[in-house]
C-alpha cells in the first residue's frame, strides 16, 4: 500500500502527488497529520476552513470504498509510524514552499528513508515549479514582468484524474476533531465554505461570466467581479490546473457568447486573471528561494527603517476606526468576513505602512490572524510591495491617497457604507472629502464615526523622507 500524505492539497481531482502511480503500485490510503507545530502558527479562522476541506476529502474518500486516515503528532515521528501500522511501502505528498513546511518534510523524508521507507515528493501547488522560470543566468526572478512573460507563454499540464474506487486502499480512519479539541475558540468571523464542490461552484460561475469583466472591474470593491478561489488555492481544494484550464475554456468560448462588453475586452479580462495566477506562482518562486522574507525585508537599505510604529495607531487601524472611510471599511470587512478584496489590501497596507510608518509585520501577522486565505507566499510578498522592501515593490514615493482611492474605486460610497455603518446617512462627496470637513461638521452627520487620526499630507511627505534617510540621501 501506498500512503498520500495530505496537507494543503485537500482534493482528490487535480491532485498530482495522489493521482501518480508507479507500475503495479499497490492501492493508495490518504492520510492528514495534525502536526503541533503547524497549528502553532494557525488561527480559529484558518482552522475551521480546514477541518471542513478535511471533512469534505474524508466524504470523498469514504464515498469510494475507503477513508482518510487521521493522526496527531510531530510528522516526522506520526509519518513512519502510521507507515508501519499499515504497512505501506511508499510514502507521496505535494511540495510546500515555507520555511517551516520545507524544515518539516526535511525531517519527516530523513525519518523515513532511516526505516529504508521510500518516498517522492511532487510539484502540485503551481503551474511552474520554482527553478523551472529563471533569467538568463538562471536565477529566480525578482521582477514580475519577466517572470509573466515567461510564465505566460510556458505550456501547462493537464488536470490529473481522480484515483478510482479499486486503486484505493480499504481503510478506515478516526473521526476528524472538532475545534475546541484542537485548542481553538469559535472565530468570530464568518467561515466561508470551503470544500472541492464550493470551489468548483465557485470557479465555473466565475469563468461564466464575470471573468470577461474582470480587468474593468476587478479594483472595485463593491463590483463582485473576482473569484473569491484564493481561499480554495489555499487549502488546495481546487487544482491549478484544472483551474487553469476552466479559464482557457473560457477563453475559448469568447467568440459563441452574448457578452456585454467587446471580444477584446473579454480576452483582456481572462489574460489579466491568468496574471494574478501567474503574481501568485512568482510569489511563491520567491519564497522558496528566500524563505527569511517571513520575517526580514527582501530588499535591503544603507541605514535602518525607523518604523514609528505608535500602539494607538496600530490599534485604530486594526479596528476599523482610523477616520479614513475606504481604510475602516476594509478593516472591518476582514474582522467579519475573514477576506478582503485586493485592492481595498493594497490601501489598508500602504495605510499602515506610509501614513502611520508602522512596520509591513505588525500588518502581515494581525492579517495571518484573521484572513481565512492566509498564505505565506502571497502575503509576504504583497505587504512587503506596499512597504517598498519587497521584489518588484511600490516604489516608496509613491503612496496611496486612501480619499483619492475610495473616490476612484468606491464612488458611490456603497462598499464603505456596507462596512461603516456610522456613514450610512452620509453623502459620497462628503464621504470621500472627510479628511476636508471640519471636526464640527462631521460630527454632525456622523457623531459615532472618529475624526482622521493623522493628516495624510504630512504623514506621505514624513514617510518619503524617513525612506530618503534609509537610502542614505541627503
Amino acid at each position: 500500500m501506498r500512503l498520500h500524505w495530505h496537507r494543503r492539497d485537500l482534493r482528490a481531482t487535480d491532485n498530482r502527488g495522489l493521482a501518480h502511480r508507479e507500475e503495479g503500485e499497490t492501492p493508495v490510503a490518504g492520510l492528514f497529520v495534525f502536526d503541533p507545530q503547524v497549528l502553532e502558527h494557525a488561527s480559529s479562522i484558518r482552522v475551521a476552513c480546514l477541518l471542513q476541506a478535511l471533512e469534505a476529502l474524508k466524504e470523498w474518500y469514504r464515498n469510494n470504498d475507503s477513508d482518510l486516515l487521521i493522526a496527531h503528532g510531530d510528522s516526522s515521528a506520526v509519518v513512519p509510524d502510521v507507515v508501519i501500522e499499515y504497512g505501506a511501502s511508499r510514502v507521496t505528498w505535494n511540495e510546500d514552499y515555507s520555511g517551516l513546511a520545507r524544515e518539516r518534510d526535511r525531517a519527516t523524508r530523513a525519518a523515513l528513508e532511516d526505516q529504508g521507507i521510500d518516498c517522492r515528493s511532487f510539484h502540485d501547488a503551481i503551474c511552474h515549479e520554482p527553478g523551472s522560470i529563471t533569467t538568463n543566468k538562471g536565477t529566480y526572478y525578482s521582477v514580475f514582468t519577466y517572470f509573466w512573460k515567461k510564465w505566460r507563454d510556458r505550456e501547462k499540464e493537464s488536470p490529473y484524474d481522480p484515483p478510482t474506487p479499486e486503486t484505493l486502499a480499504d481503510v478506515s480512519g478516526e473521526e476528524l476533531p472538532t475545534l475546541e479539541e484542537l485548542g481553538f475558540d469559535q472565530p468570530e468571523a464568518t467561515a466561508p465554505v470551503v470544500t472541492s464542490g464550493a470551489a468548483q461552484e465557485r470557479a465555473e460561475a466565475f469563468c461564466d461570466g464575470p471573468i470577461y469583466r474582470y480587468a474593468d472591474e476587478r479594483d472595485y470593491p463593491d463590483a463582485s467581479t473576482t473569484s473569491r478561489l484564493s481561499v480554495d488555492l489555499k487549502y488546495g481544494t481546487i487544482g491549478i490546473r484544472d483551474l487553469y484550464a476552466m479559464t482557457e475554456r473560457a477563453a475559448s468560448r469568447i467568440d459563441d457568447t452574448d457578452l456585454e462588453g467587446s471580444p477584446e475586452t473579454a480576452r483582456e479580462g481572462v489574460e489579466t486573471f491568468q496574471q494574478q495566477l501567474a503574481w501568485r506562482e512568482f510569489y511563491a518562486h520567491v519564497l522558496a528561494y528566500n524563505p527569511h522574507v517571513v520575517t526580514e525585508n527582501f530588499s535591503g537599505y544603507q541605514h535602518e527603517i525607523e518604523w514609528r510604529n505608535d500602539p494607538e495607531e496600530l490599534e485604530a487601524w486594526q479596528a476599523g476606526k482610523t477616520g479614513y472611510p475606504i481604510v475602516d471599511a476594509g478593516m472591518r470587512q476582514l474582522l467579519e468576513e475573514s477576506w478582503v478584496h485586493n485592492r481595498v489590501r493594497m490601501i489598508v497596507a500602504s495605510f499602515l505602512t506610509k501614513d502611520l510608518l508602522i512596520d509591513w509585520r505588525e500588518g502581515y501577522d494581525w492579517y495571518r490572524r484573521h484572513l481565512a486565505d492566509h498564505d505565506t507566499a502571497n502575503d509576504t510578498g504583497g505587504w512587503q510591495w506596499a512597504a517598498s522592501t519587497g521584489t518588484d515593490a511600490q516604489p516608496y514615493f509613491r503612496v496611496f491617497n486612501p480619499m483619492k482611492q475610495g473616490a476612484d474605486y468606491d464612488p458611490e460610497a456603497a462598499y464603505i457604507k456596507q462596512y461603516v455603518p456610522e456613514l450610512e446617512g452620509v453623502s459620497p462627496s462628503d464621504i470621500h472629502t472627510w479628511h476636508e470637513l471640519s471636526s464640527e461638521r462631521r460630527s454632525e452627520l456622523a457623531p459615532e464615526y472618529p475624526d482622521p487620526i493623522v493628516d495624510h499630507s504630512e504623514r506621505r511627505e514624513a514617510a518619503i523622507a524617513m525612506f530618503e534617510r534609509a537610502r542614505g540621501e541627503d
